[in-house]
């Protein structure tokens, strides 16, 4: 991704722009194809949105197909992904750092309270879950644990929706926690 940091989050961190990206997320999905699964978002802000996102280069036209005399556009995120490169993060202001976690975690919630309006809720049966918990790890331990998470996520990354398979959001968070020098013995 090209765009600065300050500008890459001024495009992806918008709540109905976010959810498209969600929904493209490994995949290829037309405009129609978004509608039918965000149908929440009002037609006309969905395709705006959509045509913001394709003119940014956060989604990419990947086919165009001739439906009823008009041309219908077929999205997929671009090669890469749509996170900002390592330089947009490493150039990021602390500010513009707390901006990204905020619209990180408006996400999970509005998704979370999402999943909470369905008529029947088992979070077991739904594969539903949240925790959290300390690792203890030193550098090189940290690497490991990076690399085999990597390794563990990455195959799965290129399966294809349909069948028997359900989207399901994978969310993480690292951080070194703060501690105070009794913590530490």
């Amino acid at each position: 991704m090209s765009a600065s940091s300050e500008r890459w989050a001024e495009l992806a961190f918008h709540p109905v722009r976010i959810r498209i990206l969600g929904a493209v997320a490994g995949g290829r999905h037309t405009a129609s194809g978004l509608a039918a699964q965000l149908p929440d978002v009002p037609q006309a802000t969905l395709y705006r949105q959509i045509a913001t996102l394709a003119k940014a280069g956060l989604l990419v036209v990947v086919d165009e197909r001739r439906v009823k005399g008009t041309a219908e556009r077929v999205y997929a995120l671009p090669e890469g992904g749509v996170t900002p490169s390592p330089e947009a993060l490493a150039a990021a202001s602390p500010q513009d750092h707390a901006r990204y976690f905020t619209a990180f975690v408006s996400t999970l919630l509005a998704e979370y309270a999402r999943y909470l309006t369905r008529d029947h809720i088992d979070l077991a049966a739904d594969g539903a879950g949240y925790q959290q918990t300390v690792l203890h790890l030193s550098d090189e331990e940290f690497a490991r644990f990076a690399q085999g998470f990597g390794e563990l996520v990455r195959p799965l990354l290129a399966n294809e929706p349909g069948g028997d398979r359900v989207p399901r959001l994978l969310a993480t968070v690292l951080l070194p926690l703060t501690t105070t020098k009794g913590d530490e013995e």
